[in-house]
């Protein structure tokens, strides 16, 4: 019998909904911060298989989530590329402003090589993973890795990524290929090591054009979501096109994914109506509604399960859990999920 979450993200209703949430590892658990102090650099946590795998481990053990997301970073794949990366303390990822010329020197032969510790967490997680709790790996989608390589880290309106979209397309065109097949076998590595389920974070596609969606977006998860199916047709992948807004049916209809990701803002009516079933939703609670908790958050949690009933749903957030949150909202969430079969 299929896992609770991986059965919902092949397209069979259930209620109540499985749950897991973005960023379920992290600052807001006190043993996260421990974990993180022994660790000292952020991508030592990423590469060192024992502490990844604690770190993924860790919201599992406390709240019993339906799924166990890899501990580790959008920007692993770039780094595994030969391409420059630090987190500076404050401000988050800082790379080399990437220029048309750096294209060349990306060596996907090194990313297996490379990728071996993150792999290897991959295994630890499996191994300590009871039989009904899933194993999600993930990647950043190609135009969100894209933006940040382009932009040198962060951006708020990525500018530079988008005008080289433009200006020099053939050359953002190369960019694009070059980061779709370095995903499509980063993720296959995953599965390989014991991934069950895979995730592409687009977290910059609602900054482009519907017309450079199309292309930049859309058409690389097709091409990534053809090619994991065709070596490993059960394993569900769930596309994030964060912010994508009234693109969402297009995004579904054109990657072929099997679940689509809502983000804080979608309506979940709305993308019931526009994404065509069995296709999975997923999310899509604020946040903030989670920071707040109590009243507020129940109100949300009703709005969001009343909309999405009877159509496959994997509970979750429209982003990641803000650090400041208290652990205590997080269980309360969950149990306010469970529960609901009470309530049916």
């Amino acid at each position: 019998m299929a896992k609770h979450l991986v059965s919902v993200l092949r397209g069979t209703p259930s209620w109540p909904p499985p749950i897991w949430l973005m960023r379920q590892a992290g600052r807001y658990l006190p043993e996260y911060r421990a974990l993180r102090a022994r660790a000292g650099d952020f991508i030592a946590l990423c590469t060192t298989p024992a502490l990844a795998a604690e770190a993924t481990l860790q919201p599992v053990r406390r709240f019993a989530m339906d799924g166990a997301i890899l501990f580790s970073d959008i920007l692993i794949l770039p780094w595994a590329l030969g391409y420059g990366l630090r987190f500076a303390e404050g401000e988050g990822p800082v790379l080399p402003r990437l220029e048309a010329s750096d294209i060349a020197r990306l060596d996907p032969g090194r990313l297996e090589a490379a990728l071996s510790p993150v792999l290897e967490a991959v295994g630890l997680v499996r191994a300590g993973l009871d039989r009904d709790t899933a194993l999600i790996g993930f990647a950043g989608a190609p135009f969100t890795v894209a933006c940040y390589m382009i932009e040198g880290g962060g951006s708020k309106d990525h500018a530079r990524t988008r005008t080289m979209a433009y200006r020099q397309p053939l050359d953002f065109e190369r960019l694009m290929a070059v980061l779709t097949e370095a995903t499509i076998a980063s993720l296959s590595l995953q599965i390989a090591a014991g991934a069950e389920i895979v995730m592409l974070f687009d977290s910059w596609a609602g900054v482009l054009s519907p017309s450079l969606f199309r292309r930049f977006v859309a058409l690389p998860a097709a091409r990534i979501r053809a090619a994991l199916g065709e070596c490993f047709p059960e394993i569900p992948v769930i596309g994030f096109p964060r912010l994508a807004g009234g693109l969402l049916g297009m995004y579904a209809e054109i990657s072929g994914v099997d679940a689509v990701g809502m983000d804080t803002a979608a309506d979940p009516a709305l993308v019931a109506a526009e994404v065509a079933a069995p296709v999975a939703l997923q999310g899509n609670l604020d946040p903030a509604a989670l920071l707040a908790g109590g009243a507020a958050m129940t109100a949300e949690v009703a709005r969001i399960m009343g909309a999405l009933r009877g159509r496959a749903h994997v509970f979750n957030l429209g982003h990641g859990i803000l650090p400041e949150t208290p652990p205590t909202h997080v269980a309360e969430l969950v149990s306010l999920i469970r529960n609901s079969a009470d309530a049916a």
